[in-house]
């Protein structure tokens, strides 16, 4: 066998081999839209107020973060809530975890091409977080790619095939707009340049946003295989899947510097978490040792060297949940 057929065989076998198996994927059941629930909402206040009163010296107030809670321990009665839910916020690379669904959508309705090169830049915009293979899928999703400025009517074009994701959501039930969520955006370390700095606006209007509730309803999606085939959530939830149990040296470890460092020996953990210079963000899903399944999405901002936030309202989450018996 010569060594680029054995690597083709190599890549296969190893995406067969890791596909991760969530119970809640296998669910029978159609799952339900979770009910807004005053049990956890006192949860999720607590978690709020501990935040509030740990981080005070600091400056930390309510407009610095948002959380979301779902429950689905039962899947038949599943519940949520949440502190600043609804609020536009800059979401770093947890967007990705948007355009992983919506990738899987178009190949499920025969609208994208699967290809190995397209398994590996989704794996890599997941499990590495790496912008550059964000850029191949969303062009792939849109059929627009950067490049050099374009007259204003060109630009007008090319936005409207951009924004076929933006309207993919919307047609779901998304707020999509100003009050809402916006997927349209290339991540950047450095900064757009040509078309992709005229498309963000003069003012950065048109920047990337989440809320916590629209993120936790789409890994909530994921989780129980509504946002697409169960099979295909099983492989997205397999590039989700993080190992707290190691180490890293590495402060901004997706599994270690996040929800992780909060949680016990036992405990399970999906996530896709990101930061920059002033955005710090988790959307995880959490099976506990006592069975508890639960959906916890925390966004800070320009708090992003505080990187206790986002573990302290996940103890005071969890903590909550298990003595709310």
């Amino acid at each position: 066998m010569n060594a680029e057929l054995k690597g083709k065989w190599l890549f296969v076998a190893c995406l067969l081999g890791t596909l991760a198996v969530s119970p809640l994927a296998q669910d029978k059941t159609k799952p339900v839209e979770p009910a807004a629930s005053a049990r956890l909402q006192k949860v999720v206040d607590g978690a709020a107020r501990a935040a509030l009163d740990k981080f005070k010296e600091k400056g930390l107030a309510e407009k610095n973060f948002a959380v979301t809670l779902i429950d689905l321990t039962d899947p038949a009665r599943p519940e949520r809530a949440s502190f600043r839910g609804a609020e536009p916020i800059y979401p770093a690379s947890v967007v990705k975890l948007f355009y992983l669904a919506a990738a899987h959508r178009w190949m499920e309705d025969g609208r994208l091409k699967e290809s190995e090169e397209l398994a590996r830049a989704m794996r890599d915009m997941i499990v590495e977080s790496s912008n550059d293979a964000t850029h191949m899928v969303l062009d792939s999703l849109t059929g627009v790619t950067s490049g050099p400025e374009l007259s204003p009517a060109e630009l007008k074009k090319w936005g409207e095939k951009r924004n076929v994701v933006n309207r993919y959501y919307a047609s779901l039930g998304y707020t999509v707009g100003p009050a809402g969520i916006n997927v349209n955006q290339k991540p950047w370390c450095e900064g757009p340049y040509g078309r992709e700095r005229q498309f963000l606006g003069p003012k950065f209007e048109n920047r990337n946003k989440l809320t916590t509730d629209a993120t936790a309803r789409l890994l909530y999606e994921i989780v129980t295989g509504r946002a697409v085939s169960p099979e295909r959530s099983r492989r997205m939830l397999d590039l989700l899947k993080r190992d707290f149990a190691g180490t890293s040296e590495d402060p901004d470890d997706q599994a270690h510097g996040f929800t992780g460092i909060a949680l016990e020996a036992g405990t399970r953990l999906w996530s896709k978490a990101g930061w920059t210079s002033t955005a710090r963000h988790d959307a995880a899903y959490l099976e506990l040792p006592d069975g508890r399944r639960l959906v916890l999405v925390t966004f800070t901002t320009d708090f992003a060297k505080e990187r206790d936030i986002i573990p302290t309202v996940a103890r005071e989450v969890i903590k909550g949940v298990i003595s709310d018996k």
